[in-house]
């Protein structure tokens, strides 16, 4: 079984996460997508809604039986996307994971914790964004990693970490950054 981990604040889940995960699913060959809604992002000044509210947001907005909306991070205890990934390898020894994100988040990867274990632990798929595709290719991360990379998403499934993938697809523009500044998303 190869699961994909989208993890996020989903604050609020929009139609481009479902975009991102149903192009995630066919063209790196996943078995599942699991969206990881976490408790809070230690990246951002300002919390999130409350858990509960992305929890319902995002099961309304992801409706596929191969896709499953969970608050793990919040029940295993972890904040930080390593030790997330760390638990759940133990505690799914049989089961291969892909961490998926966005384009616009491998530009930032480099701050992320423990950024450089998360690539030794397990595959990552990128996936293009508006605007971010040669930013995330030219970013430190991309760059130190940069003998990793593989051309095909579905290599991600076969290969051990370190690998990763960017993956041109088509855009969608939508953004949670948006839906909440045009009020679309109350707290």
């Amino acid at each position: 079984m190869v699961i994909g981990l989208l993890g996020g604040s989903f604050d609020p889940a929009h139609r481009g996460h479902v975009h991102i995960t149903r192009e995630a699913l066919k063209r790196m060959g996943l078995d599942r997508v699991w969206w990881l809604v976490s408790p809070g992002n230690p990246l951002k000044a300002r919390g999130p809604a409350p858990l509960a509210d992305r929890m319902a947001r995002a099961r309304a907005v992801m409706r596929d039986p191969r896709v499953v909306v969970t608050d793990l991070e919040a029940r295993l205890g972890t904040v930080r996307t390593a030790d997330t990934v760390a638990a759940l390898q133990r505690l799914y020894p049989g089961v291969r994971f892909v961490w998926l994100m966005g384009a616009d988040n491998l530009v930032q990867f480099h701050r992320w914790e423990r950024w450089e274990e998360i690539l030794c632990r397990v595959p990552v798929g990128v996936l293009a964004r508006p605007g971010w595709g040669l930013r995330g290719r030219m970013s430190k991360a991309a760059r130190v990693f940069n003998g990793a990379r593989v051309s095909r998403g579905e290599v991600l499934r076969m290969r051990g970490a370190p690998v990763w993938c960017f993956v041109n697809l088509p855009m969608d523009g939508s953004s949670s950054s948006a839906i909440r500044a045009k009020g679309g998303w109350g707290r």
